[in-house]
């Protein structure tokens, strides 16, 4: 079915039908529904090249990866929040370019993403303490969303993000209402945003119950297994170990539970820990019966919901800061359980 066809069988001229299946904001509501589901009713699928340049837009949406974090591109966060973004992409028309470059030449992709009008929009991933590219990406004058948000920066920018310091506070009150007082935090680097605001809900909660951090007991690093595995055994052979551990992934949440069986001890029995579960497609914490007590959230919503907020902005043309902030649910597993007496050898 051509776009005239689709429109004669609508009653309405192909450039009502044209502009409503490309978002034009002059269209109404109840008449881009209309087209819209009548387009899927008879199958129509339009001319990506003629709708491109009908919109003047690349109908693409950039992720730079700089080579510094080249790590993300085979974490399972950073490709569960690809493939929800990517449903969004696919089903709005549009593709996705993915540029890796070295840390320094970041600035140079985006302003090429600009001159070579390759992109309509950028997705800005892992962001950190005053991050520096909120402002570049500003200045380029690109339509952006943010996964996450950039500590102590001054600009205005739109942003999905988890309430870190929420999931975690609650995720230490519990542990404190099982009647742990020593608890260990293997945290992610701590230039990240979302470790910054995770270690400080620990502190607050701790805090709130009159106790002090301990600092031979909270860790930052790269969330690997190894990471985990090295930090729980540090932590076992300190005179007075933590009772109970937070960890920012399943992924050292592996490696804290091989360094526990490996001294003997029984995850949930002799020590508890508490994971961030990202609800990961291939790496599940289980359904029914969850082997972690873990603060859980959904990374591939998060691509959702930032693919749609950035997509929206285009379509509209509405660049005022937009924010969806989502809760974390906390689900109880296996890996927790009141504090007991535990052996220090």
């Amino acid at each position: 079915m051509t776009l005239k066809e689709l429109a004669q069988a609508l009653g309405l001229s192909p450039t009502t039908v044209s502009r409503a299946l490309n978002g034009f904001p002059e269209v109404s509501e109840e008449t881009r529904k209309k087209v819209r589901a009548a387009a899927e009713a008879y199958g129509y699928r339009p001319n990506m090249r003629a709708r491109s340049l009908a919109t003047g837009r690349a109908m693409a949406i950039g992720h730079v990866i700089p080579i510094q974090s080249g790590h993300e591109m085979v974490n399972p966060v950073f490709a569960d929040f690809i493939a929800g973004a990517g449903e969004v992409y696919s089903g709005a028309g549009y593709d996705m370019l993915i540029s890796i470059v070295p840390d320094d030449r970041q600035q140079q992709a985006y302003e090429d993403f600009r001159t070579k009008g390759s992109v309509d929009g950028i997705i800005v991933h892992a962001p950190r303490l005053g991050d520096k590219r909120i402002q570049l990406i500003n200045d380029v004058g690109i339509p952006f969303v943010v996964h996450g948000r950039a500590s102590d920066s001054g600009e205005a920018y739109s942003w999905v993000d988890m309430n870190n310091f929420r999931a975690f506070e609650r995720a230490t009150k519990l542990l404190l209402d099982l009647g742990h007082t020593r608890i260990g935090l293997v945290n992610g680097l701590e230039d990240m945003d979302f470790a910054i605001r995770r270690r400080a809900g620990v502190e607050a909660a701790l805090r709130a119950a009159g106790l002090k951090v301990n600092d031979a007991c909270f860790f930052s690093g790269e969330m690997t297994e190894h990471y985990g595995h090295r930090a729980m055994t540090e932590m076992l052979a300190l005179p007075e170990p933590p009772t109970a551990v937070l960890t920012s992934s399943m992924i050292p949440g592996i490696g804290i539970r091989r360094a526990i069986r490996e001294s003997g001890r029984e995850i949930g029995r002799d020590i508890s820990v508490i994971i961030h579960d990202d609800d990961l497609s291939y790496l599940p914490n289980g359904r029914e019966d969850p082997l972690f007590t873990a603060t859980r959230s959904s990374v591939r919503e998060a691509g959702r919901a930032a693919a749609t907020m950035l997509l929206d902005i285009i379509a509209t043309g509405d660049h005022d800061p937009r924010h969806v902030l989502l809760e974390a649910d906390l689900i109880l597993g296996r890996s927790t359980g009141p504090v007991r007496a535990m052996a220090t050898t």
